[in-house]
């Protein structure tokens, strides 16, 4: 019996639109080939795949696997490189044969002029000979921006859960499940989709609490209900990406018609609409927040910073933080900087010497800019570290083994700074604990995320205040000049009868 032979291949960037960096080829950790199986074990979605590609018999041909941290809008010849990479092997494949395509993408990619890389790519890939009636599967992020364009050329994209993404590698099984099921079955599903005019900021978007909690708990009903629902996406949208589809949408996978699926798609559309409130989140300054908690608070307590969320594109260098940490004195606080400008000026340094340096400050225009600190060298290495928790958020995007560049970590009075080479979100404690650094010993520590380090950081966490400082990833969507959004959108529009679009 021959068996199945399905072409693999992945695309991954979350693309913040509004800001200036672009985000070149060079940014994306590229493997290509036969190298994409060695990833197997390394707790990604790619990992999900191969491992039940292997228990189901089948025989996966890869391609390339790109991915890159959130940042500015990719260039369009980033996205043309990864296309003649991927082109170049899946020709020759699909001419020998194939009998299905998995992707894993995000959904919230955009270049330069495309501003639904997936949708794009999904399209060339149909043009392709001999890919137009392949079942099509694959994952997707919660974040993703959903288009009718994607839906339309997919049968099968499922979309994580979890936010955290506890739940990546898991999804990749579960697609993969389907996909088997398709094979199997000879019944090859499709996707409707529904856009709700709904744009929340990441901090209100994590299922552990509502919105994203109680249309999560509706999907999973909606699928226990309808045996004709395969899988039932909710999307949270991403905020930051001036696309006309950005924000909520729903999509399902099924077997049966678009007028079976309509009821679903609309109950969950108003589910989402009456809830839209409560994903709008508010907090305050950072300064405001160090008075209520006090000077000798026990800890860790932890000052969430959402606009300089690293996992949402931000450069992880604002400095919001540590000047509110400086201006209180406070003793034991620990932070992370993103600066491989000061890290490279600490090379000649001899552990245990002392240097005055600029740090942090120059990634966002509106930030203070750098400060300039006396600092004591205590450590410094190639800042490479495993996770500690293989379900960490962070696996979703890199696997297991991460690289920070190389780090040094400084002391200026009450003050223990990690500094980076390479932005890394703040998702595992594995981080610090690798620098020689233990979080659970210090009263304060600065936190450079919105949602997806909550795995990792609350069970160490006394308290936890989100605080308001300068950054790319502000809450305020109304500081944001949106140019291509689909208007009108809460909370940005006074929206009072919601207009719900079906494909």
């Amino acid at each position: 019996m021959t068996k199945p032979r399905i072409l693999f291949g992945g695309l991954f960037h979350e693309t913040h639109t509004f800001l200036a960096e672009p985000t070149r080829w060079t940014d994306f950790e590229v493997t290509l080939g036969s190298d994409i199986l060695a990833k197997e074990g390394d707790e990604s979605p790619t990992a999900g795949f191969l491992e039940e590609a292997r228990r189901f018999g089948w025989d996966a041909v890869p391609t390339l696997d790109a991915r890159a941290m959130p940042s500015g809008p990719v260039e369009d010849r980033a996205f043309e490189q990864f296309w003649a990479k991927f082109e170049q092997r899946a020709r020759p494949a699909l001419a020998v044969g194939i009998d299905a395509i998995f992707l894993l993408l995000h959904g919230a990619m955009a270049t330069q002029s495309i501003e639904d890389v997936e949708g794009e790519l999904l399209a060339r890939v149909r043009a392709l000979p001999g890919a137009a009636a392949l079942p099509l599967f694959g994952v997707l992020d919660l974040h993703g921006n959903i288009s009718a364009r994607m839906c339309a050329l997919a049968n099968g994209l499922v979309a994580y859960r979890k936010n955290p993404h506890t739940d990546a590698k898991a999804t990749a099984v579960r697609a993969t499940a389907l996909l088997q099921r398709c094979l199997n079955s000879g019944r090859v599903p499709h996707m409707n989709w529904c856009r709700v005019p709904v744009l929340w900021a990441p901090p209100g978007t994590g299922t552990q609490s509502d919105p994203m909690r109680s249309l999560t708990q509706f999907a999973e009903r909606t699928e226990s209900s309808d045996r004709a629902v395969w899988a039932f996406n909710v999307m949270a949208g991403f905020s930051f990406a001036d696309t006309a589809e950005s924000g909520v949408s729903l999509a399902t996978i099924s077997d049966a018609g678009p007028d079976r699926m309509r009821p679903h798609l609309e109950a969950g559309a108003r589910l989402g609409w009456k809830l839209r409130e409560q994903g709008v989140v508010n907090y305050s300054p950072v300064e405001e927040v160090l008075v209520r908690i006090g000077p000798a608070p026990k800890g860790p307590v932890l000052l969430v910073e959402p606009a300089d969320n690293i996992g949402g594109g931000a450069p992880g260098d604002g400095t919001g933080v540590l000047r509110a940490l400086l201006a209180h004195g406070v003793a034991r606080g620990l932070i992370a900087i993103n600066d491989p400008q000061s890290v490279k000026r600490l090379a000649a340094l001899a552990i245990g010497g002392t240097t005055r340096l600029a740090i942090g400050g120059r990634g966002w225009r509106l930030d203070s800019g750098p400060v300039e600190l006396d600092l004591t060298l205590v450590s410094r290495s190639d800042g490479a570290f495993q996770l500690e928790d293989v379900h960490s958020h962070l696996a979703s995007m890199s696997g297991t083994h991460i690289e920070m560049g190389p780090c040094a970590v400084v002391r200026h009075a009450g003050l223990t700074i990690l500094l980076t080479s390479r932005k890394t979100p703040p998702f595992d404690l594995g981080q610090y604990r690798s620098q020689g650094i233990e979080p659970c010993e210090f009263a304060i520590i600065g936190v450079k995320a919105a949602v997806a380090h909550r795995q990792a950081y609350d069970p160490i966490a006394a308290a936890s205040y989100l605080v308001d400082t300068p950054g790319p990833c502000s809450s305020n969507l109304a500081s944001f000049a949106y140019r291509r959004l689909h208007r009108p959108v809460f909370p940005l529009d006074p929206v009072t009868e919601p207009r719900f679009i079906f494909s």
